[in-house]
């Protein structure tokens, strides 16, 4: 028998949270940019860390001001909403401790965060970090957001979180203005005051199709609306890990109450700003990954399941990954494309996986790995021949 330790109840038999990484070739489970930053990015990060490193004794700025700033000028262009200042922002190391700030500062004991089914598999693991309560409310057959099903859950449940990504993971599935406005109206008391947070993550919302609104400019309506961002996909800076939110002041305020000392470092807070100087130099492939993400839609509808004699059922998708099935027995179609060198991510419904939008090479070699997958799960045809009977 092992040595004992007091491990809290609810964690026995748990397993970390992360992705499966097979011995791919072509990585497209894990939704980053597949393209790597350009050399003047390397060059003028090398020479920010160079100028950093006779500071590393002492300890980081920790309001990170600068970067704060810097965040909200980024912002305040790509969302429109020029009112955007320092104070309006807040970061972290990803945009899920950012989220895992709001829980702690929000949630907690006796409270309840609510989101929607299916949506990204790390919300309940921030409820359950922070002893909060975790409900969901179904969305519709399309994946979009059933308004009214998200309101009945926001009367009986009354959550004091209410987390919605927009673009959704892992279904690629966007909110309207509107949308969100009832939601933020939802969560307010006859008196005004904010019975709930609501969190919209955006963490692909530069990947969205035209047309398609960021929920950014509600901030300025709602002082209980947060918006968190990423620079892990679009901005292909997933190793630096730093993610950002846009709210009112009072909801940053409170954030500082939670966070840790000094949690964002000097280096994390130089990678910041270097990228968000080149950002038109790390943002270039977007509109390429965005074509090359419908056209794999496309390819996808035209693509007959052989086990099933249909077109395979695929998601739209506003964000640098496609949901498709549907799969009798997905682990396998999983394994399967494992085996040819392709990794894709086993999660959402059951009977669906998720790929990443890769290179034009990454995405051929995914379809062709996904035809011979799926041509190897055919049933095996009935023989028409009648067994030898007698004999010898």
């Amino acid at each position: 028998m092992g040595f004992g330790l007091p491990l809290r109840g609810d964690l026995a038999g748990v397993e970390p949270y992360g992705a499966v990484m097979p011995p791919a070739a072509v990585r497209l489970n894990v939704n980053e940019n597949p393209y790597a930053p350009p050399p003047q990015v390397r060059r003028e990060l090398s020479d920010a860390v160079a100028h950093l490193a006779g500071e590393l004794n002492r300890y980081p700025d920790q309001e990170f001001l600068a970067l704060r700033g810097a965040l909200a000028e980024y912002l305040g262009r790509e969302a429109d909403a020029p009112w955007l200042t320092a104070r309006h922002m807040w970061a972290g190391n990803g945009s899920n401790e950012v989220m895992l700030h709001v829980f702690q500062a929000f949630g907690g004991p006796g409270r309840t965060a609510m989101s929607l089914d299916p949506t990204y598999s790390m919300y309940p693991h921030y409820a359950r970090d922070t002893h909060t309560g975790w409900v969901t409310a179904p969305r519709r057959s399309d994946f979009r957001l059933d308004l009214p099903a998200a309101l009945e859950t926001i009367d009986s449940a009354k959550p004091s979180i209410v987390l919605l990504a927009s673009p959704n993971n892992p279904t690629g599935t966007a909110l309207q203005l509107d949308e969100v406005e009832a939601l933020a109206q939802a969560t307010l008391r006859p008196d005004g005051q904010a019975q709930a947070v609501v969190v919209i993550d955006e963490a692909y919302a530069e990947f969205r199709r035209p047309g398609t609104p960021s929920a950014v400019p509600l901030v300025a309506q709602y002082p209980h609306l947060a918006v968190t961002r990423t620079m892990s996909k679009a901005f292909a800076w997933a190793g630096v890990r730093l993610g950002y939110m846009a709210a009112s002041a009072e909801l940053t305020d409170a954030l500082r109450l939670v966070r840790l000392p000094y949690h964002l470092s000097a280096l994390t807070q130089a990678a910041g700003l270097v990228a968000l100087r080149q950002a038109d130099a790390l943002l270039a492939a977007v509109a390429q990954l965005r074509q090359a993400r419908d056209q794999l839609v496309r390819d996808l509808q035209r693509r007959i399941n052989p086990a099933t004699g249909r077109n395979l059922d695929v998601a739209e998708s506003d964000a640098n990954f496609v949901l498709f099935g549907r799969f009798a027995d997905r682990h396998a179609m999983w394994e399967q494309m494992a085996g040819l060198g392709v990794a894709v991510r086993e999660t959402g419904p059951d009977g669906w996986l998720r790929v990443s939008v890769g290179t034009p090479q990454d995405n051929a070699a995914f379809l062709t790995a996904l035809d011979q997958a799926m041509e190897a799960q055919q049933p095996p045809a009935m023989s028409s021949t009648p067994p030898p009977t007698g004999g010898s």
